[in-house]
C-alpha cells in the first residue's frame, strides 16, 4: 500500500516520505480500514509518540495521522460490535502506525460507528480530533454549562472554532481571542466578542469562568489572572505553571470517545455544528505539501480516494465539505500544513 512515513526526528518534515509498505494486519479486537480521509496535526512531528513505543523503543519507520474516516476491511480475533464493510471514523493510538495511509489496523473501540451515509468521510475525518478536544475541554475537564462565560484561545483556528460552537450552544457567552486576521472568522464560528492578541490588552476581558487554551506559553501565564475565583483553565498545550487564584488548572490529552463523536455528528447532521475545513490535498502530494512553512487556515484533510465522496448513495441533503477545500489538484502540494 501507498504510505506517508518519517524516519529521522532531526530531519523534521524532510525526512517524510512516500513509500510502499506492507499493508496492516488486524491483531486481536483490531479492525484495518481502508482510509478515505485522514487528518493530520501540524505539531505530530515533535510528539514522542511518532517515533517510540510506549516503552521508548525506536518505531521508525513510522506513519504519521490519526484521524480517520474510511471502510472496514477486516476483522481481527474477538473483534465485536463492528462489520465488514462498515463506514466509521475516529482517532487512531498514539503509538501505532496511523492514518496517512491507505490502510490502517486500529482497536475497534477507537472506531464509532457507522459514519452516516449523509457524512461525506471528508467531513468525517475533519471532525474527529478537533471536536473530541474541544468537547473534552469543555464539559469533561472545564464542566461548562449555560450561564457561565468561556474564553477560547485561537477562535478562529481549528481545535478553537469548534469549541466556539459547542460552549454557544450550550449556552455560554463566548469570547474568542486570535490575530487581527482571524476577528470575523471567531465571529462566524460563534464567538460574541473578539480579543486581538497582538493589540488589544487581554486583561480587560474582565473575569470569565473557564479559559480553553490552546496557546500556552505567556498568554496561557496570563489567562489564569482573568479567571474568577473558583473558576477552571483547561490546555492542551502541556503541563504549565498558571494557576487561576482558588481554581483548577487541567491538562490534558485528547482521547477517543464513541459516544462524544455520536454527539457532535448529530449535531453537524443538523446544523447545529461545522468542521473548519481549510485544504483538502491527495496522498501522492502529502510528500510536497509537508515541506511547506507558511500556515493554512483551516484543517488539511488528505483524501486517501479523492474520486470516491465517500456517499454510496448521495444525494441532495448530504453533508459535504465546501468545494473550494475539496479541490485535489497540484497546486495544493503548495499550501498544505495545517496546525489544529
Amino acid at each position: 500500500m501507498k504510505a506517508i512515513v518519517v524516519t529521522d526526528q532531526a530531519a523534521g518534515t524532510a525526512g517524510v516520505k512516500l513509500v510502499e509498505r506492507p499493508e496492516p494486519q488486524a491483531a486481536i479486537n483490531d479492525v484495518v480500514v481502508q482510509i478515505h480521509a485522514s487528518g493530520f496535526t501540524g505539531d505530530e512531528l515533535t510528539w514522542p509518540s511518532t517515533w517510540t513505543d510506549r516503552v521508548g523503543r525506536d518505531r521508525t519507520p513510522s506513519i504519521p495521522g490519526h484521524e480517520l474516516a474510511g471502510v472496514v476491511t477486516a476483522l481481527g480475533y474477538g473483534t465485536t460490535g463492528l462489520s465488514i464493510g462498515q463506514r466509521v471514523f475516529g482517532l487512531t493510538d498514539w503509538y501505532r502506525d496511523g492514518t496517512l495511509a491507505e490502510y490502517v489496523a486500529v482497536e475497534a473501540r477507537n472506531l464509532t460507528p457507522p459514519l452516516p451515509g449523509d457524512v461525506d468521510f471528508t467531513v468525517g475525518a475533519a471532525l474527529v480530533m478537533p471536536g473530541l478536544t474541544a468537547w473534552q475541554g469543555l464539559f469533561e475537564h472545564g464542566r461548562l454549562h449555560a450561564g457561565q462565560s468561556v474564553l477560547v484561545h485561537g477562535a478562529a483556528g481549528v481545535v478553537g472554532s469548534m469549541a466556539s460552537q459547542l460552549a454557544r450552544e450550550a449556552g455560554a457567552y463566548v469570547i474568542g481571542t486570535g490575530r487581527a486576521g482571524g476577528r470575523q472568522t471567531a465571529l462566524d464560528f460563534g464567538a460574541q466578542e473578539f480579543v486581538d492578541l497582538d493589540n488589544d490588552a487581554l486583561e480587560d476581558v474582565g473575569e470569565v469562568d473557564l479559559v480553553f487554551d490552546v496557546i500556552g506559553g505567556d498568554i496561557g501565564k496570563r489567562s489564569a489572572g482573568v479567571i474568577r475565583a473558583g473558576g477552571t483553565l483547561v490546555t492542551v498545550t502541556g503541563p504549565t505553571e498558571a494557576r487561576p487564584s482558588g481554581g483548577l488548572t487541567i491538562d490534558f490529552v485528547v482521547v477517543p470517545d464513541r459516544a462524544q463523536l455520536s454527539e457532535l455528528v448529530q449535531r453537524l447532521r443538523v446544523g447545529r455544528l461545522r468542521t473548519n475545513i481549510g485544504n483538502a490535498a491527495a496522498l501522492d502530494d502529502a510528500v510536497a505539501a509537508f515541506n511547506r512553512t507558511e500556515r493554512i487556515k483551516g484543517k488539511t484533510i488528505i483524501r486517501v480516494h479523492p474520486e470516491d465522496s465517500g456517499l454510496p448513495n448521495a444525494h441532495e441533503g448530504a453533508i459535504h465539505a465546501p468545494k473550494e477545500s475539496l479541490d485535489v489538484e497540484h497546486d495544493y502540494a503548495d499550501r498544505f500544513l495545517s496546525h489544529a
